[in-house]
């Protein structure tokens, strides 16, 4: 069987939610299929069950069908490491900060794991649903394409286009893609999804007929928006989330830090009828809001100075209002943060908020696990990727909650002690119930409009 990738004609096309949707789709279908993608550029992510660290796509697609995540499903890893370089992260495990010019003159180094990967997941599985990255053919690029071009290439794979009709210039794109990309690979596209349109469908039936008698180009389907909080891959796609607050008593201000992380831990609170969550940037908008959370951050250090600059220290410090720090927002409670070894800066140290007694060392050796923990009386499935350490992992006083885990509002416990604290009104819900349902919906909404019996014919050719 073969192999399949998914390419996007631009960025944020919707690659990420139909790879998982395709991958679910084929798993129900009895294929044995796993996702992938060689490189993912994101500070969103997950702890694989081997201990490794990998993007949140390839976990939550993995998760979703149950299989067991592996760092195979995403070998390379890049986080933001400030000044123009990033965080490498390679087969799971941190290999520190590179410049990212080094890096692109370097890739051919990293096309091994890439192909490793790969080739470990076939030992296992019959069929890869590979996730590409933005566009598959700038042309200055392609060279260094761990993603689209040199997966395909190397594994003959079939390859679907995804277009995204809301941005506009939806032929172009189409057209554009298909015929810049190598000879070789035009031969292997089975067609194209003409994705998150609105509006009336009957208008885009001349499109369909321009695409397939004009382009050449199959059309499997022109699927209408759906919106699917879940999975969010980056915080350009987070920031595309959708949420009825008409039934939401409870607002929580998510300080948007500009190296925000693992914000994927507020996916059940977008979800909560009963919330009505936005992102701040702002001090003068805690004033509205009954909650503020403190995410987790990439650069620590960086991200305490903007909260300073931008006047959000008084406010935290005041403690008026219910504050939840994670991970970096937790880190930067303490007394001090101390960075003799500069894994973060060239600064040895910095005044936290001195909410919380003690120091943040941070260590050269990242903490990378999953687990079970006790929270403020709660236990809590969750995970920890972090350098820093201090002697608890997590503290809590009267209004006051912070903690190193990730995945704390995924707890509908723990969820409800904290909001029902605030408004007794608040009556939660089920959201690993909810997860399954609407992962469920949203791959019965893309079977509806998609093509899939001759997506799985052409894998079998």
């Amino acid at each position: 069987m073969n192999s399949l990738s998914i390419f996007g004609t631009s960025s944020d096309a919707g690659k990420s939610t139909l790879s998982f949707a395709i991958t679910y789709l084929l798993h129900h279908r009895g294929i044995k299929v796993a996702p992938y993608k060689a490189q993912n550029v994101s500070n969103n992510s997950q702890v694989t069950d081997e201990g490794g660290e990998i993007a949140i796509p390839q976990h939550f697609a993995a998760e979703a069908i149950g299989l067991k995540t592996t760092p195979f499903m995403n070998p390379i890893l890049l986080k933001s490491g400030g000044k123009s370089k990033s965080h490498i992260i390679i087969n799971g495990k941190s290999k520190g900060d590179k410049d990212v010019w080094n890096y692109y003159r370097d890739i051919d180094t990293l096309k091994p794991y890439a192909k490793k990967a790969f080739k470990n997941l076939l030992k296992e599985y019959d069929c890869i649903v590979a996730e590409g990255a933005g566009s598959p053919v700038e042309l200055n690029l392609m060279s260094k394409d761990l993603s689209n071009i040199y997966i395909a290439d190397k594994f003959n794979t079939k390859i679907i286009l995804v277009a995204d009709i809301q941005r506009g210039g939806v032929f172009a794109s189409i057209y554009g893609v298909y015929n810049l990309l190598p000879k070789k690979l035009r031969k292997n596209v089975i067609g194209v999804i003409v994705n998150k349109f609105q509006g009336d469908m009957s208008l885009f039936d001349e499109g369909v007929k321009i695409i397939e008698e004009k382009f050449k180009i199959k059309v499997l389907g022109v699927v209408p928006f759906k919106p699917f909080n879940l999975g969010f891959e980056d915080s350009a796609s987070l920031m595309n989330y959708t949420q009825d607050t008409s039934k939401a008593i409870i607002k929580v201000g998510v300080i948007k830090l500009p190296h925000i992380s693992n914000f994927t831990d507020f996916e059940p609170l977008i979800v909560d009828s009963e919330i009505e969550l936005s992102f701040i940037s702002n001090p003068s908008e805690i004033s509205s809001c009954d909650v503020v959370v403190i995410p987790g951050s990439k650069r620590v250090l960086d991200d305490l100075a903007w909260l300073r600059e931008r006047g959000f220290e008084k406010h935290i410090v005041a403690n008026e209002k219910t504050i939840v720090a994670i991970c970096g927002g937790y880190e930067m409670l303490f007394d001090r943060i101390l960075d003799p070894l500069h894994i973060e800066s060239n600064i040895d140290e910095v005044d936290g908020f001195k909410l919380f007694k003690g120091d943040i060392f941070f260590q050269k050796e990242k903490i990378v696990k999953k687990g079970c923990y006790n929270l403020f009386g709660t236990m809590v499935d969750g995970y920890e990727i972090h350098n820093g350490i201090t002697k608890k992992r997590a503290k809590s006083r009267d209004k006051l909650y912070g903690t190193f885990v990730h995945g704390l509002f995924d707890n509908d416990e723990l969820r409800y002690k904290i909001f029902s604290a605030i408004d007794e009104n608040y009556k939660g819900y089920n959201f690993k119930k909810f997860k399954a349902k609407s992962i469920d919906e949203f791959a019965q909404h893309i079977e509806k409009f998609v093509d899939v019996d001759y997506i799985v014919e052409k894998l079998n050719d």
